[in-house]
Formats: C-alpha cells, structure tokens, sequence
C-alpha cells in the first residue's frame, strides 16, 4: 500500500491503495488533462459509497472496464 494525501473541500485527506491502482489513476489524469488532486476531488464528489479508497478502486474498475467495452464495440463492426 502507498499513501498520499490531498486536500479535498478545504481539508487534508490520506489515501492508502496499491500501488496498480495509483498507477492506474495517474493514467486516468493524464488522458483527461487533469492533475491527480482534481481527479480525487471529482471521485469524490460524485461517489455513491463511503469509503474514498474504494471510490477510487471502483473509478480504476470503471475507466478500464468501459474501455474494454468500447474496444470489443469496435472490433465488432
């Protein structure tokens, strides 16, 4: 686990995942143009569990998944 700490809403906030899931997060910044701090911030604004970590986990899943899924779209037709 690797920790690194943002500040969300005004406040300082650790965040502990493996290190695949930093990666894949920095992956996501850097093809949206965005910096990793706006991207933890949009996580959290918009998730539906209480737990950030697994916020971000479930984005990585998300990100990944939906790309898998446009690229079979494609190969499809």
């Amino acid at each position: 686990m690797q920790k690194r700490s943002f500040s969300i809403a005004g406040h300082r906030t650790s965040i502990a995942l493996e290190p695949q899931f930093w990666a894949g997060l920095e992956d996501i910044a850097a093809r949206r143009d965005l910096s990793m701090a706006a991207l933890v911030r949009e996580v959290d604004e918009s998730r539906e569990t209480t737990n950030l970590s697994s916020a971000l986990r479930l984005a990585v899943l998300a990100w990944y998944r939906d790309g898998a899924a446009a690229a079979a779209a494609s190969a499809e037709r």
